[in-house]
């Protein structure tokens, strides 16, 4: 099944300048803050209302292009991969208004768990075959799987 639009968590953000370094652009560290709430968001929104979830790890950000103060900035999320009882989340930075590319990208894993902090279930079960996805999802998640792979 083709993943629709409607399967998309949209973030938008306005960087100020207590978002800035030195060079007055995003922080690494207040984009870490932000591309976690974006995925955090689609991994909620993905594992159902009743969802417990925290986060795993984080398998992999990338930022490609500095973000001056004064951007709104967009952070898509989406679900990518799901096993019984954690679901791997990609980000994909919107391309800035003067740049053909994405300003950032990451894919993270959150693990539904119960009121002891102990694995649980999802309440929907992985589907049989993966997800068809297409791009920029597809590349995301495959480049997730090689870091699951190698990450144990």
């Amino acid at each position: 099944m083709a993943r629709s639009l409607d399967d998309e968590t949209l973030t938008h953000r306005l960087i100020l300048p207590r978002d800035a370094n030195h060079h007055g652009t995003l922080y690494a560290g207040v984009l870490l803050s932000l591309a976690l709430e974006a995925a955090y968001s689609a991994a909620y929104r993905a594992a159902g209302l009743n969802a417990n979830l925290v986060l795993k790890r984080v398998l992999d950000v990338r930022c490609f292009e500095p973000v001056p103060i004064g951007r709104v900035v967009e952070i898509r999320g989406a679900e990518i991969h799901r096993a019984r009882a954690q679901v791997i989340v990609a980000v994909y930075g919107s391309p800035l208004s003067d740049r053909p590319s994405p300003w950032m990208d990451g894919l993270m894993q959150f693990v539904q768990v119960d009121h002891t902090g102990r694995p649980e279930p999802l309440e929907q079960e992985p589907r049989e075959g993966p997800l068809e996805l297409h791009a920029p999802w597809l590349t995301l998640r495959e480049r997730a799987m090689r870091l699951l792979a190698i990450r144990q």
